[in-house]
């Protein structure tokens, strides 16, 4: 079921780059497996899928040290508490929701001698949603260039997470402020690649407005029961 739930995803993926003139090379895709156990991220893994998001860190960590024997690439895609920056610097090698400073310090810090540095999106609340976590686009040069300086962390990109769009104008509309405001960061003289935008229901209009990366969850694995987030 999973990988014919992938197959499909990828052939999702393939046709609106082909609709939008891009190369189906261009999207990678971030399977998200919170609330999935092992054996979930193993049949995805025998698939052919390498990169998982997980949003639970500590249900991540328990994840990740029960799949060691796999080569797997982990992405924190959650919100992070101080309190776990730790867990997320000696375990993961993506974070897409960085917002603060003070959390991109921490991970800095906490980053494992011998470890490649973690790569590092800023979370973007791109559309001003009132229940988003991210920093106000006009935010995003300056915690961009404080990151840039920080040892042991590499700054990739921007994630978003806009709220639901009513049709795919309204939804690439939205995304392509994202894309906009990649450009403009990029101008200023980043060197940003990969804006993680889409998922499920809009990765179509994302793809469109120019996402490099796409996290896809309940289409590959299912419905979800959510746990309450530690």
């Amino acid at each position: 079921m999973i990988a014919d739930n992938l197959q499909r995803v990828r052939a999702r993926i393939s046709d609106a780059c082909v609709a939008s003139g891009r190369s189906p090379g261009s999207v990678a895709l971030l399977a998200v497996s919170k609330t999935f156990g092992s054996d979930a991220v193993r049949a995805a893994h025998a698939a052919g899928q390498i990169a998982f998001g997980e949003n639970y860190i500590q249900e991540a960590v328990e994840k990740i040290a029960a799949l060691t024997d796999l080569p797997l690439q982990w992405h924190c895609i959650g919100p992070i508490q101080s309190n776990k920056t730790r867990l997320v610097a000696e375990h993961f090698d993506w974070v897409h929701s960085v917002d603060r400073l003070k959390i991109a310090q921490r991970l800095s810090e906490q980053r494992p001698a011998g470890k490649n540095p973690l790569q590092i999106c800023l979370q973007v609340n791109i559309d001003g949603g009132a229940n988003k976590a991210g920093i106000p686009p006009e935010a995003a040069l300056e915690l961009a260039l404080q990151i840039q300086s920080l040892p042991n962390l590499q700054l990739r990109g921007l994630m978003t997470i806009p709220e639901p769009a009513a049709d795919f104008a309204a939804a690439c509309a939205v995304h392509a402020i994202a894309r906009q405001l990649f450009d403009a960061l990029n101008a200023s003289g980043l060197a940003l690649d990969t804006l993680s935008m889409g998922m499920t229901a809009d990765l179509e209009a994302a793809i469109h407005s120019g996402s490099t990366m796409v996290r896809v969850g309940s289409a590959i694995f299912g419905a979800r029961t959510y746990p309450n987030p530690v």
